[in-house]
């Protein structure tokens, strides 16, 4: 960080008079927070959250893909004054600059107060929501040519657990992800912050309901894969290492619901072998996303 962005850090509060920002490339609230409402946020009044959301995003590797990715238009970052120097926070300043996305250095407790998670980590941007695509898009192979690699989230509302979950389904190389528009998280704060940048990477669909998408999936030439713990058939007897595959998790309490469940070419279980009775949804998910992974990559052409 320049001397002068480190200064700017323990000023008085002003915001940084930079040029308006530019638009990026264009591409593709959770209860749980202490977040004001969106008419209450200073400066422009935001449009109307997407079905998706995503428009604010805190944490500083969250806020770091947003810029590095450059998917969406990114109106405003909040630094809290007064932070210790941070090569990730050096960063930020750098790409924001380069974008020409206005910086303003606030007080922190009213970074807090605009805050919508417990620990935003002294960072907060507000961007355009993500935009969904469309359910076939995501069953087709990319420009390489790579069958699709499906994560189905059918129903989860915990917005931890679908930020989790997405951050490994990323890692794990999951080409895109299904959403149902009802009883279902979306992408808040948490998630987003949770997720550490990974839905700047993730096409999104949504759709009206699962049951639905699996048929439709299936017409597309994509195998559904149920996930359920007190499934006989094991997730590791399943050659998932060629072709479109989409991985379908359940709600936290209640797992697959039965209609999700008949509409999925296999339901398998994850092996255990200790004493409680289930993995906690996100852990199910990360693990079946790397066993497709593994085979997948067991599977390529050397």
């Amino acid at each position: 960080m320049s001397p002068k962005n480190r200064s700017s850090r323990g000023r008085k509060a002003t915001p940084d008079r930079r040029p308006a920002p530019r638009r990026a490339r264009a591409g593709g609230g959770d209860g749980q927070g202490r977040g004001q409402s969106e008419g209450r946020r200073p400066g422009p009044r935001p449009q109307a959250l997407s079905e998706l959301g995503g428009d604010q995003v805190e944490g500083r590797r969250a806020v770091l893909e947003l810029l590095s990715v450059g998917r969406r238009t990114v109106r405003r970052i909040m630094l809290a004054e007064d932070q210790d120097p941070s090569p990730q926070l050096d960063r930020i300043e750098e790409l924001a600059s380069r974008l020409r996305v206005p910086v303003e250095t606030v007080p922190r407790a009213r970074l807090d107060a605009q805050a919508r998670t417990e620990a935003p980590q002294g960072v907060l941007a507000l961007a355009r929501p993500l935009d969904p695509v469309p359910l076939e898009d995501l069953a087709r192979p990319d420009r390489h040519g790579t069958a699709p690699f499906l994560l189905v989230a059918a129903g989860l509302t915990d917005p931890r657990n679908l930020g989790a979950l997405l951050r490994s389904a990323e890692c794990a190389g999951v080409t895109g992800v299904v959403l149902p528009r009802h009883r279902s998280a979306r992408l808040s704060p948490t998630v987003a912050k949770t997720a550490a940048g990974a839905i700047e990477h993730l096409p999104f669909a949504v759709v009206g309901g699962v049951p639905t998408a699996l048929s439709e999936l299936r017409e597309l030439g994509v195998w559904s894969i149920g996930l359920a713990g007190e499934a006989e058939q094991s997730l590791y007897d399943l050659p998932l290492g060629e072709g479109p595959v989409a991985l379908v998790v359940g709600s936290e309490e209640k797992g697959l619901a039965p209609l999700v469940r008949r509409r999925c070419d296999a339901v398998v279980a994850i092996p255990q072998h200790g004493t409680l009775p289930s993995l906690n949804v996100g852990v199910a998910g990360a693990v079946a996303c790397f066993e497709v992974a593994r085979q997948r990559a067991a599977a390529a052409p050397r």
